[in-house]
């Protein structure tokens, strides 16, 4: 009932559109429900009405000649007009005979030499007959002619009006379902910017990417063809045995059997659906998950050859989902179209021969008009419940991905303010700061250190150590288990997580770079940013060197993660856009590890612009890059077990010393 109270709320935002469309679709459903009656209308009332009482009159509207006679219908004398001899016109067979007096009573009826016998219940009488030649009996037809023509005009009428009010009703509803699942997308991928990283180390890129896409587009078809087919159907149900009711409370009350059947089926068919489509989405979700694993990670499985396995591994999830898809293909074929038909044809059978019976014999108590509509009406009362289950599995499909969409959207999410706060001076502490990925677990303890505006802070220690997650820390990705992160005397747990990382910037080993170009990368498409300044930002870091032979410059295309461009040019356009953001505190996660010796040496006369002025942390790699840093910091299994600049830490002769000699000697060795 959530994932319906939600879906429900999204409606209720385009609920103007919806209603329109709902409203066109009963005129629709209406102007449809109205065309039987008028079909029982032309038979019952024109083309068998010929058999009505007839009159004798003078020359007039609707009177027709016969041997020297007028005669009328009853049904259109006018209040003025006197009535001679009754006459009767009767069907015997394919022939039409004409009666020169009245017939008292109805029943079956034989032609002879004598004339027509007519019998009823044992009771028999012959009355003298003329069989009509066909012009003759033409001319009793003809004041019917206008009278069905108009009828059928208005038939046409009511079928013209239904279609156009459908075809409104349809890009209406079309239109607000891709207004709700626009809103519905974009609430999803705002939501997802404001998950806190944890987030994303449980749940693998591909299957939040099926969520925001793939199950989305599974809830559209619920509110144009599941909302559609409900509604409708419903109406059509509902005016079917209104109009049964009218013409025969016998007939209407003996479809009401076909309520509970629904009802039943429904529970039957929601039981197995509702297990199949969760395995279903989920395995889709698993697919994608993959698919986004192995595009990410081509390069590995080709160079080591893991094509095999990969290829192995997605069959077992493709064949998962194609058994279940089959179990979900089984369960509407048994309750779906097949069901529905042998229902509809033995529900057709048994009232055409029960009442089609009744209107043979000689009591004649169901017209030949009432047999057509009343079938008519059948046929329409199934149609609808064809299409409720027919529409089963989609309601279902949309039902499962909206749990999948809304549980990413009740996921808590980081609340993001607009307030901007004055630049950060830069003094940066952490005191006694512990904190863990898992409960209980901890990756770093009782951190306590000092970083003053304008220092260069260096971390270093064996990977695993801490390094990084310091820094999630600063930037608030994570939050401290224990202890606590000030900037300029503030607590950063105070500070908004937008507001926080306005003056801060980051550069990473591996710099991300987003399809566009490479000034809105450097940019970020901010409009505060000029033109001049991406180009002053890349000057100032000696990228203009290295990017100079692009043809297009800072126009040239760069498409995603920006894989037509070699590492160093990749993270020089990352230290550009450091620089063009003019952060207060700066952190470079070992930003000159995975660069050539050249662009290292153009990155590092760029650096000291970089960091003027600004607190700047650097996470190294190679311990001849921090030389000199005012602060050096080493860590070790999540503790700092050692703290100085260079030469400090070199005479203490401890981790530091060890680790730089061993740096050092590997180094002389590869130069021998």
């Amino acid at each position: 009932m959530k994932v319906v109270k939600k879906l429900y709320q999204y409606a209720t935002l385009y609920k103007k559109l919806i209603i329109g469309a709902l409203i066109m679709l009963s005129i629709s459903v209406a102007a449809d429900l109205t065309g039987p009656f008028v079909a029982k209308k032309i038979i019952d009332s024109h083309i068998l009405g010929i058999e009505s009482e007839w009159y004798e009159t003078e020359e007039s509207k609707d009177a027709v000649p016969y041997q020297g006679n007028w005669y009328k219908r009853t049904d259109y004398f006018t209040n003025h007009e006197t009535r001679g001899q009754e006459v009767r016109v009767l069907q015997v067979g394919t022939q039409f005979v004409f009666v020169e007096d009245a017939v008292p009573f109805d029943g079956s009826r034989k032609l002879d030499g004598e004339g027509i016998t007519v019998t009823k219940n044992g009771q028999s009488e012959t009355f003298p007959a003329t069989v009509l030649e066909k012009q003759d009996l033409m001319s009793f037809y003809q004041p019917e002619i206008a009278r069905i023509f108009m009828l059928v005009a208005l038939y046409f009428g009511l079928v013209l009006i239904s279609s156009l009010f459908q075809y409104y009703q349809s890009y209406y509803l079309q239109k607000s379902a891709n207004r709700i699942i626009q809103r519905m997308r974009n609430d999803l991928f705002t939501h997802m910017s404001r998950l806190p990283i944890r987030y994303f180390d449980k749940l693998p890129a591909g299957k939040v990417v099926a969520r925001i896409t793939n199950d989305t587009e599974a809830i559209r078809e619920l509110y144009v063809t599941v909302l559609a087919n409900f509604f409708s159907s419903t109406i059509n149900i509902i005016g079917v045995f209104i109009a049964l009711f009218i013409l025969n409370p016998t007939i209407a009350l003996a479809a009401l059997v076909l309520v509970p059947i629904l009802l039943i089926w429904t529970i039957i068919y929601r039981k197995f659906a509702s297990k199949y489509n969760h395995i279903i989405r989920a395995r889709i979700s698993d697919i994608n998950g993959m698919i986004n694993e192995s595009i990410s990670g081509m390069t590995i499985i080709q160079a080591f050859n893991q094509g095999k396995g990969a290829k192995e591994s997605f069959e077992r999830l493709n064949e998962e989902h194609f058994t279940y898809q089959n179990k979900m293909l089984n369960l509407n074929s048994l309750t779906g179209h097949n069901l529905i038909g042998i229902l509809k044809t033995s529900a057709l059978v048994l009232f055409i021969w029960y009442f089609g019976g009744m209107s043979m014999t000689v009591s004649s108590a169901i017209s030949l008009g009432m047999l057509y509509a009343v079938v008519d009406f059948i046929n329409r009362l199934l149609q609808p419940v064809q299409g409720i289950v027919n529409q089963f599995a989609n309601l279902e499909q949309a039902l499962v991905a909206g749990e999948r969409a809304f549980s990413l959207l009740d996921e808590p999410g980081i609340l993001v303010e607009d307030k901007s706060i004055m630049r950060y001076k830069g003094n940066v502490e952490f005191k006694d700061v512990s904190f863990g990925y898992k409960e209980n677990e901890y990756v770093l303890k009782d951190i306590t250190f000092q970083a003053k505006q304008g220092e260069t802070v260096a971390l270093v220690g064996q990977t695993g150590s801490g390094k990084s997650s310091i820094m999630n820390l600063l930037f608030r990705f994570y939050d401290t288990n224990k202890g606590k992160i000030t900037i300029d005397g503030k607590d950063i747990q105070d500070i908004p997580h937008q507001t926080l990382r306005e003056h801060m910037g980051i550069v990473l080993q591996d710099p991300y770079l987003f399809t566009g170009t490479i000034a809105s990368n450097i940019n970020l498409d901010n409009e505060a940013i000029s033109r001049e300044a991406i180009e002053k930002a890349l000057r100032d870091v000696g990228g203009d060197k290295v990017l100079s032979h692009l043809s297009q410059g800072l126009d040239e295309p760069v498409i995603e993660k920006g894989s037509t461009l070699s590492s160093g040019q990749r993270q020089l356009i990352s230290f550009a856009r450091a620089l063009a953001f003019n952060p207060a505190i700066l952190i470079l996660d070992e930003a000159t590890a995975s660069i050539d010796t050249e662009t290292e040496a153009i990155i590092q006369s760029g650096m000291d612009v970089l960091k003027k002025g600004r607190t700047t942390f650097i996470i190294a790699h190679r311990l001849s890059t921090i030389k000199n840093a005012d602060q050096i910091l080493v860590l070790d299994k999540g503790r700092i077990v050692e703290k100085g600049n260079h030469d400090e830490l070199m005479a203490l002769k401890g981790k530091y010393y060890q680790m730089y000699e061993l740096q050092k000697g590997q180094k002389n060795g590869l130069a021998g």
